[in-house]
């Protein structure tokens, strides 16, 4: 027999005069499809231990036992509303369900917002980027890169949803908005379309444009008629407290007012984004806005009446290392620098202003070009949202795994208030496609590389016909220009004329030279990555400074590490125990070596290097479906390698561990099949050697067979492997 209380089906016996009390203090932290509930155990036990706590969430009534708090509910639907409520059991029975937490599932950035890059056609063109905007809506930002022929500056044109297609703004200008369908010609289900206005598509202009969707929890868009009255409330849809609000009159030349949490005093104070005036003292809006509004000033704040329409840009602030934006602030030290800002994620793009005095906004992205080189120094790509310039280089700091540093940012102790977007993306990737391409080309002086699947954080090259030709490696972070060459102990070299020239949403820009290293060779492989949680991340950091974080969101199982600044090897580290690690050196041929203990996690590695020291690391990981890290011990003839891949290996990495031997690479743009498969090796200038059969094709992943030249099987030999799918 048994009888029904609250929670579930409870035995002869239940007594609830002995059941505990409800747990207390229950909160709710959103991730990506799933969300993490904490709460404190009630001070009445009943009259028995408490042995679990059960966990209920809505919508769909699915439940979790845990022993403790917190508990986190995977497998959730993204961007939805759940309540989570929290029930104590003894062995007399469950306690009444807690008061219920609630929060919103995250939307993960890469469907939220978009930096993307294009290049003038003058005809029209259709942005594919991803964003729902005609059944989500949202706001376009375009600004010319460079100035138009004649040295006609561009402008900052912001087109939204609200208020429809052809509608724009100028951020730099107080003019009401103008109608022009060659700006924006409409809102599509994957992006937006433009015609052929000059200020947005003049032929061979570079242009960037930053899409920002709407989200609960990230942003929104909010047109409203002013009616004169102080605290009129405007509903919005954030669904949280505005961490800072662009607003601006739509039909009279008003300033752009800007709300922001961290100025001083927030209700009645503001900035203007199209000037560089410091903080102003008016009551734009004199109530600090809720989840569900914000509220106006009277006449003369942005509330006029007569007839003034008005639009906000709402954008959220959600601290710690779940959420996609932050809204914050940072006082400079007493030299004037910024020093490092915590957000708990790596941004890809960031606006700032100095609110104690006269300053330009500031906005950097990391597809322009936004640099860490662990110092601050002028190779940062920026606009000034108040400006019609060109886009500047110069130093506005670096991002970094859990951060950014502004750098130097003149006069100490004044406050720089900020708003910062997290680098995405945020999904584990489920196919090898959407994050890595092996590419072969067949020609020569191409200026850029596109049709790859995903935008490319890291890009490595070898002529595979060329017997002298090196390794070439660059990456988003350190910059496309930055090259260190796999097989040698070379430091980073920087040649804006034969690396790259830049980066694009799907593939690379050259350098400036038709004989790049790049682009010169016939026949050229190159290798295109993608980061990405459970993937693979690529960190800088300076040495000696303790732990390093990095944003893999698992423990790694690869790390590859390069000092930057002066010459040293390729240390790449790897656990062989839950306790243990070892190490082999990339451009060198020696077996592996005892490193020490196993103190990579899934937030941090090994900081190898020495103060004054500049570091790069690779970090690879087992992603199920799409990569896979692993070691096997030969057998001396063949044998499958099993990475639970359904279509196969596409590149694959060996190193033998316990005796000498090279770092081979196949993959598929030169060739894996059933015979033949040319390889090359990491750590060597060789050219590719196309006269053995030393692994072949399986659907798992891939076979190894031992052949004397590479001797990538030999029997109870040790290995190591990366393949990716």
């Amino acid at each position: 027999m048994s009888r029904r209380y609250q929670a579930g089906i409870l035995g002869v016996g239940f007594n609830p005069l002995q059941a505990p009390n409800a747990p207390t203090s229950v909160t709710a932290t959103a991730g990506v499809g799933s969300a993490s509930v904490a709460f404190t155990a009630p001070a009445n036990v009943g009259g028995s231990a408490i042995s679990s706590y059960r966990v209920l969430a809505n919508p769909g009534g699915v439940g979790a036992t845990t022993a403790s708090s917190p508990v986190t509910f995977s497998g959730l639907t993204e961007s939805t509303t759940y309540t989570f409520s929290v029930a104590a059991v003894n062995s007399y029975g469950f306690s009444p369900y807690s008061a219920a937490a609630t929060t919103t599932t995250v939307t993960p950035i890469e469907d939220i917002f978009s930096t993307y890059l294009y290049t003038g056609t003058g005809s029209a063109l259709t942005i594919t980027n991803g964003m729902n905007l005609s059944g989500q809506g949202g706001l376009v930002w375009i600004k010319g890169r460079t100035n138009l022929p004649g040295g006609t500056a561009t402008l900052h044109l912001l087109t939204d949803t609200n208020r429809g297609a052809g509608y724009t703004l100028q951020s730099q200008s107080i003019a009401a908005q103008f109608l022009n369908s060659s700006v924006i010609s409409s809102f599509t289900s994957s992006g937006f379309s433009i015609g052929t206005e000059g200020h947005v598509n003049t032929t061979g202009i570079n242009y960037v444009s930053w899409t920002f969707r709407k989200a609960p929890n990230f942003f929104d868009v909010v047109t409203y008629a002013g009616n004169g009255v102080s605290g009129r409330a405007v509903p919005h849809n954030l669904g949280i407290a505005p961490g800072c609000i662009i607003a601006k009159s739509t039909n009279s030349g008003d300033n752009w007012v800007v709300y922001h949490r961290s100025l001083s005093t927030p209700t009645n104070a503001g900035l203007y984004l199209n000037t560089t005036n410091a903080t102003e003292s008016y009551p734009f809006f004199p109530t600090a806005p809720d989840a569900t509004n914000f509220y106006g000033g009277g006449g003369g704040y942005y509330n006029n009446s007569g007839g003034t329409d008005y639009v906000a840009y709402l954008f959220a602030h959600i601290p710690g290392s779940d959420g996609t934006i932050q809204c914050g602030s940072f006082t400079t030290d007493g030299s004037g620098y910024s020093g490092n800002v915590e957000l708990g994620w790596e941004p890809q793009w960031v606006l700032i202003k100095n609110a104690d005095a006269t300053s330009s906004w500031l906005l950097v992205d990391n597809m322009r070009g936004w640099i860490n080189n662990g110092v601050d120094t002028s190779d940062d790509k920026n606009l000034r949202p108040n400006a019609t310039d060109a886009e500047a280089t110069n130093a506005i700091g670096f991002p970094y795994a859990t951060g950014f540093n502004a750098g130097y940012r003149g006069t100490a102790g004044q406050k720089w208030i900020y708003i910062a977007i997290r680098r995405g993306p945020m999904r584990t990737p489920t196919l090898g496609t959407s994050v890595f391409s092996p590419t072969k080309q067949t020609t020569t002086g191409y200026t850029q590389i596109t049709g790859i699947n995903f935008a490319p954080d890291f890009v490595f090259q070898k002529a595979p016909s060329e017997g002298s030709d090196q390794w070439n490696a660059v990456d988003k972070l350190r910059g496309p220009a930055a090259s260190l060459t796999f097989n040698s102990q070379d430091p980073e070299a920087i040649n804006a004329e034969y690396y790259l020239g830049g980066w694009l949403n799907n593939g690379v820009k050259m350098g400036t030279s038709s004989s790049g290293q790049f682009n010169f060779y016939n026949p050229n492989s190159l290798f295109f990555f993608q980061r990405a949680p459970g993937f693979m991340d690529v960190v800088c950091y300076n040495g000696g400074t303790g732990a390093v974080n990095h944003s893999l969101g698992v423990a790694p199982e690869m790390v590859i590490h390069k000092r930057r600044n002066s010459s040293g090897d390729w240390t790449v580290i790897y656990p062989t125990s839950p306790s243990e690690t070892r190490y082999v050196v990339l451009n060198s041929t020696a077996a592996s070596a005892a490193w020490g203990s196993n103190s990579l996690t899934a937030t941090t590695i090994n900081n190898i290097g020495s103060g004054g020291e500049t570091y790069v690391a690779y970090l690879f990981a087992s992603a199920s479906g799409v990569s896979k890290v692993g070691t096997y011990t030969g057998n001396g003839s063949s044998q499958t390698i099993n990475c639970a891949f359904t279509t196969g290996a596409r590149f694959v990495l060996i190193k033998r561990t316990n005796s000498t031997g090279d770092w081979y690479v196949w993959d598929t743009a030169r060739g894996i099949v059933a015979g033949n498969d040319p390889y090359l090796a990491l750590n060597t200038t060789a050219a590719e050697v196309t006269s053995d059969d030393s692994v072949d094709t399986d659907s798992t992943g891939f076979i190894v067979n031992q052949v004397a030249a590479s001797n990538v099987n030999v029997n109870a030999a040790t290995y190591i492997f990366l393949a990716i799918a």
